[in-house]
C-alpha cells in the first residue's frame, strides 16, 4: 500500500501518487456535486466531534484520538463532496486535498491532518503507548474542523469550476 506522502516530497510525486490514485477501483471519482452528501459528511464530522469529546472525558483515549481524525476527515471529504470528488482510500483523499487546497490553508493544517491518521492507526491497531495531549487534540481538530468549514462555505461556483479542472487535468496528464 501507497502512503501519502510528507511534506518533503516534491509535486512531482505528488501528481504521480494522485495519478496512481485516479487508478485504484476506490479511488479518486469525479462524481456530480452533492449539497445533500456535504451536509451528510459536515453532520458525521460534528457527531465524531462530539464523540471525541466524549471519549476524551472518559479517559478513552484511543477512541478520542480516532474520533478527532474522522472528525477531520469528514470535514474534508464534505468539502471534495462540493466540487464532486468521491475517494474511498484515505491515503488518497489527504493528498487530494493537500493537491487541491494547499494554497488555501497553511501546510501545518495539512500536516495536522496526516498525523491525525497516523495516530489513530497507531491507537486503534497497535500497542505501543503515544503521548496525547487531550485538550490540545480537542482544541486543534475543532480549529481544523471550523477551517475546513470557512473553507467550504467561501467556495464559489467559479472556484469548484476551477478545481473540477485542476482535477480533470490531473486525469488526463496535462498538469504541469
Amino acid at each position: 500500500m501507497i502512503s501519502v506522502k510528507s511534506c518533503g516530497d516534491t509535486m512531482q510525486d505528488n501528481k504521480r501518487y494522485l495519478k496512481w490514485c485516479l487508478d485504484q477501483n476506490r479511488g479518486i471519482r469525479q462524481v456530480k456535486p452533492s449539497v445533500n452528501l456535504v451536509r451528510a459528511y459536515l453532520e458525521k464530522s460534528r457527531n465524531a466531534l462530539k464523540s471525541m469529546e466524549v471519549n476524551a472525558k472518559e479517559g478513552i483515549i484511543e477512541w478520542a484520538v480516532s474520533a478527532g481524525y474522522y472528525a477531520k476527515y469528514f470535514a474534508v471529504y464534505a468539502l471534495l463532496s462540493k466540487i464532486g470528488v468521491k475517494c474511498e482510500i484515505h491515503d488518497c483523499t489527504i493528498a487530494l486535498f493537500e493537491y487541491l487546497f494547499g494554497r488555501d490553508v497553511p501546510p501545518q493544517i495539512i500536516q495536522e491532518f496526516k498525523k491525525s491518521k497516523v495516530d489513530r492507526i497507531e491507537m486503534q491497531y497497535y500497542t505501543r503507548k503515544i503521548n496525547i495531549d487531550l485538550e490540545k487534540l480537542m482544541k486543534r481538530t475543532k480549529s481544523f474542523v471550523l477551517d475546513i468549514e470557512k473553507i467550504l462555505d467561501d467556495l464559489n461556483s467559479d472556484r469548484i469550476t476551477e478545481l473540477q479542472n485542476i482535477l480533470q487535468n490531473l486525469k488526463i496528464g496535462n498538469v504541469k
